[in-house]
């Protein structure tokens, strides 16, 4: 029984690991809702923020930190993945790299992440523009920023499943259709080693943190000690400063000096086990 359940937990690890955009993970226990945190600040140009999400080891969901990463090749977007109620089950289809952002269930991982498209920022050339309204960068080291306050038209939640009891209902758009038919490249190996030091770290376990893990996010990818990590802070719920998203993507805002801005969610229904939008916008700085 104890090598079963080892087998099980090492191909939760690969098969929920970051890659194309398939469905490798089936699990009838939901998983939680998105922990809240800050955003760590930009280490750097051109890095693009990856954000935290549940993962399965086998027994149990575990939490791997929202981080920041440089992708692939300029000018690709990170589309990020996500759970879905699929007849009678959870299935985790994985997130990708792309030249725009494809559907992720309209979950609202925040930062940028809505629920659909990407509002943190957008390539200029080679060039990666941060939106400091929903980014957190120090903008006397990074100086390519412009300030957009956006605004959403739909209810913000903190679940993180699509469909299924308490889920939510969003469908892929005609913009995240075609995305669809991009050619992908999947996660980075630093990503997918970030994932694997999540799966190893106890105190990251649903078990041991309910809910509330204490690295929510890290500065840098698979760096799990030292400065730079962030812990969760509770529940969305009882804050009242709730800034609005824009849904779809559009052309690239005017570039304007950044100003503070904090956009939050409210807490869904609490998830319950079967044998079970992310976001804390704070003060930019």
């Amino acid at each position: 029984m104890r090598s079963l359940r080892l087998l099980l937990a090492i191909c939760g690890v690969l098969l929920c690991a970051p890659a194309h955009a398939q469905v490798f993970v089936r699990v009838t226990v939901a998983p939680p809702v998105m922990p809240v945190y800050v955003q760590p600040v930009v280490p750097g140009p051109d890095y693009l923020w990856v954000p935290g999400y549940w993962a399965w080891s086998g027994e149990d969901y575990y939490w791997v930190p929202g981080t920041w990463v440089r992708a692939p090749e300029p000018g690709l977007l990170w589309t990020p993945g996500y759970w879905a109620w699929r007849d009678g089950y959870y299935a985790w289809s994985a997130g990708y790299w792309g030249p725009r952002v494809g559907f992720y269930g309209g979950v609202n991982y925040g930062f940028g992440y809505t629920g659909v498209g990407y509002q943190g920022g957008y390539w200029r050339d080679r060039v990666f523009v941060y939106n400091t309204a929903v980014t957190r960068v120090n903008t006397v080291t990074v100086t390519n920023v412009y300030s957009k306050t956006v605004i959403q038209q739909t209810t913000v939640t903190n679940v993180s499943y699509n469909g299924g009891p308490n889920g939510i209902t969003a469908q892929p758009n005609a913009q995240e259709k075609a995305a669809m038919q991009d050619k992908h490249v999947p996660a980075t190996a630093l990503q997918n080693q970030h994932q694997i030091t999540a799966s190893k770290t106890p105190a990251l376990f649903l078990a041991a943190n309910r809910g509330k893990p204490s690295i929510a996010a890290t500065g840098q990818a698979g760096r799990f000690h030292g400065a730079g990590l962030i812990a969760s802070k509770g529940s969305l719920a009882g804050n009242p400063r709730v800034q609005k998203v824009a849904r779809g993507p559009g052309s690239p805002p005017k570039e304007v000096v950044p100003r503070d801005r904090t956009r939050t969610a409210s807490a869904p229904k609490r998830f319950v086990p079967h044998t079970q939008r992310n976001s804390a916008q704070h003060k930019q700085s």
